[in-house]
């Protein structure tokens, strides 16, 4: 596909109340099909909530992944005819995870699991991520997922544009205080990689955390397709193209000045990075 239409959903989320939420989603999506949206990404624990007080209170309210829920959504990524990224609590055996999920018109696709857990809200008790991060082949591109605090580490966005990521999407829940997760983080992702990095915040109140929105989509040269400073209620929609993420080497002046951030590394060098 040569462009394809973005939709990011930033919303409040309702802890404790999956059905609520879920219904949002739903309709947050024919709204955003109506305006020619092929893919929507969601908050992170968007069908949860975040801020829960302990593994017990959190745990009625997990699911499997795929689960009813994600069977929900795919039922109307089906008949919008788009793909939706969401976040949520996946209940696996005795372990509880904070997820994202990827799903389609022709099915369910794949998830993420949360690598790194901050000590906040719900990550305080689930169980981290035990697979590296993946990139998933869709009609739309090759799409991989991060989740919130992910963000801070540049080694999870390199895995998956090393893996042939076009776009790297972030539900995130990022409270008052973690502005700078927008404003540099992101298109710095964006930029290093030279891939899409869309990012989707939540907004409102919940349990003494107030959740700043500011979610937005930087391009592959780090510049801002579409970004809010409002922690509002809205969707905000942004062009992807592709094939402008698949152009890893820059040549500005031929053979004056060309870089390839992706061939011009030296992994020999970082063998720190693997060590604890």
């Amino acid at each position: 596909m040569d462009t394809f239409t973005i939709a990011l959903a930033q919303m409040d989320c309702a802890i404790a109340d999956t059905e609520r939420n879920l219904c949002r989603c739903i309709n947050l999506m024919d709204t955003a099909a109506r305006q020619g949206a092929r893919l929507i990404v969601f908050p992170e624990a968007a069908l949860t909530g975040y801020g829960f007080a302990s593994l017990d209170e959190a745990r009625p309210y997990a699911q499997p992944v795929p689960g009813p829920s994600t069977e929900r959504i795919t039922a109307k990524c089906r008949s919008a005819n788009m793909l939706a990224v969401v976040g949520l609590l996946e209940a696996d055996g005795d372990r509880v995870y904070n997820a994202a999920a990827l799903m389609g018109p022709a099915g369910y696709i794949g998830k993420y699991r949360k690598l790194h857990l901050p000590f906040l809200g719900v990550d305080r008790f689930v169980t981290p991520g035990d697979a590296p991060p993946a990139v998933f082949d869709t009609p739309l591109g090759n799409i991989g997922m991060l989740i919130c605090y992910d963000l801070r580490f540049p080694e999870a966005a390199r895995v998956l544009a090393l893996s042939g990521a076009d776009l790297i999407v972030v539900p995130t829940n990022w409270p008052k205080g973690a502005e700078s997760n927008s404003q540099i983080l992101m298109p710095a992702r964006a930029l290093e990689n030279q891939a899409y990095v869309a990012a989707c915040d939540r907004t409102g109140d919940e349990r003494g955390f107030h959740y700043i929105g500011m979610s937005g989509v930087a391009g592959p040269d780090g510049r801002w397709l579409v970004q809010t400073q409002s922690d509002a209620e809205q969707l905000l929609y942004a062009t992807v193209e592709p094939a402008r993420a698949r152009e890893k080497k820059l040549v500005r002046i031929p053979g004056e000045w060309e870089i390839d951030p992706v061939n011009d590394r030296r992994p020999a060098m970082y063998g720190r990075l693997t060590e604890r």
